[in-house]
């Protein structure tokens, strides 16, 4: 299996498990594994203070430089939700059907970038009626594959969330 590249979103408030714990499974698989931030070289603390310097700016990123793309949880969702440049990075991955993972809050993202709609997916449960109010078909498991889309509940699914990325890359 050739390497993959594999970018995961970083903002303030991030989960630090959400984005920690796939960065290096996948890094473990020989992928290659970043963060991309809106902003490069800028360090953005995780809901806990756990920092995370972004690798990689969002302006410098496109779909080409990727294989697939993470969407971490926490409340850094709800920045990127609100950032064009996200959006139409996720909403490119969807179209080039790209491996596009997201966990918790992330599906947020996906919600905000039109690509949810007649999709099976999971999420936190407080954003279940987020979801099924954008069109997709919630289903409370630890992970839902549909098609390049892979979505997950909580920092206990990040096992079968990793697997399935995995899975998705080879």
């Amino acid at each position: 299996m050739s390497a993959k590249r594999v970018g995961i979103l970083t903002e303030f408030n991030y989960e630090d498990m959400e984005l920690w714990y796939p960065f290096y499974r996948l890094k473990e698989e020989g992928h290659q594994t970043f963060t991309i931030g809106p902003e490069k070289n800028k360090v953005y603390n995780s809901k806990h203070g756990y920092p995370c310097k972004a690798e990689r700016g969002i302006d410098d990123v496109c779909v080409d430089d990727l294989d697939a793309l993470i969407i971490p949880g926490g409340f850094a969702p709800d920045y990127w939700r609100r950032d064009k440049r996200i959006l139409d990075l996720v909403k490119a991955m969807d179209d080039a059907g790209k491996v596009l993972a997201s966990v918790c809050h992330g599906p947020w993202v996906l919600i905000s970038a039109k690509v949810i709609k007649d999709r099976n997916v999971t999420c936190f449960v407080a954003i279940k009626d987020d979801v099924e109010n954008a069109g997709a078909n919630y289903t409370d498991e630890a992970v839902v594959i549909d098609k390049n889309m892979v979505t997950s509940r909580l920092p206990k699914d990040l096992p079968d969330f990793c697997k399935a990325i995995i899975s998705l890359l080879k």
